[in-house]
């Protein structure tokens, strides 16, 4: 599960932001929660969480000084802010320190469960810096996260056989289902065939196993179901705009 910890001066509001969401249902657990920036930065830096969710206009620190400071001390949870006040500086500031979302009070229903979900369906919260690097471009909805029984048993099966030379009527007839049907749920579901679903995957777990230095482009090719190194190269550089070589020497 992942990690959240609520900073928020007002008790009602704070209590209400972890006992009213159904934070299992996220894949979340509300794991600390703190009343000022001061706190919210010695909470965050012990607990290590992966969201934190936090109002902007607190006594003894603000919400965006409290995610400057942890900025700085290298914390790279993602944040979701909330503030009563629609003033543009503080989205200004929160946009600058890479918050992942700025919603203003009184929430709607909803809203800051979409907020979590959005976040947890872009990027793997904790991935290391190549791995976020890679998610800016490769933008995969998750086994979890779907909808349609199949849709997430397809995936199940990309994420546990990618290395094989597998495509949708491989997939189709494991679940023992039509070829077609299994074809138009996919892509209504996560935007893409399955095919380019397949390569993108491919190419996500590739980016991982390339921030090792030490691992070769030919290694790294066979190991996400390319026999042809040339070619593997050619549809790495087709999705994220530099070729293998180049993004291993980046990161």
């Amino acid at each position: 599960m992942y990690k959240v910890v609520v900073v928020e001066d007002e008790s009602m509001v704070r209590k209400g932001i972890i006992l009213t969401i159904d934070w299992s249902a996220l894949d979340c657990v509300v794991v600390g929660d703190a009343a000022n920036g001061e706190e919210g930065v010695e909470l965050v830096d012990r607990l290590k969480p992966d969201i934190v969710v936090s109002d902007v206009k607190m006594p003894r620190m603000d919400g965006v000084e409290m995610i400057e400071q942890l900025r700085k001390q290298g914390c790279k949870a993602k944040f979701i802010i909330l503030t009563a006040y629609s003033d543009f500086k503080y989205a200004q500031s929160a946009l600058r320190l890479g918050v992942s979302d700025y919603l203003l009070k009184p929430l709607k229903d909803g809203e800051l469960e979409g907020a979590v979900r959005k976040i947890l369906s872009v990027v793997e919260v904790g991935t290391t810096q190549a791995e976020e690097e890679a998610s800016m471009v490769i933008h995969l909805r998750s086994a979890k996260n779907a909808k349609n029984k199949y849709v997430e048993q397809a995936i199940r099966f990309i994420e546990a056989h990618y290395r094989e030379d597998i495509n949708i009527s491989t997939v189709a007839a494991d679940l023992e289902i039509s070829e077609g049907y299994l074809s138009r749920v996919f892509k209504k579901e996560t935007d893409y065939t399955f095919t380019n679903y397949l390569t993108l995957y491919r190419m996500k777990v590739a980016t991982k196993l390339l921030s090792d230095c030490r691992v070769k482009v030919y290694e790294v090719a066979d190991q996400v179901g390319y026999s042809d190194t040339a070619y593997f190269s050619a549809q790495f550089k087709k999705f994220l705009g530099v070729s293998p070589s180049e993004y291993q020497d980046r990161n």
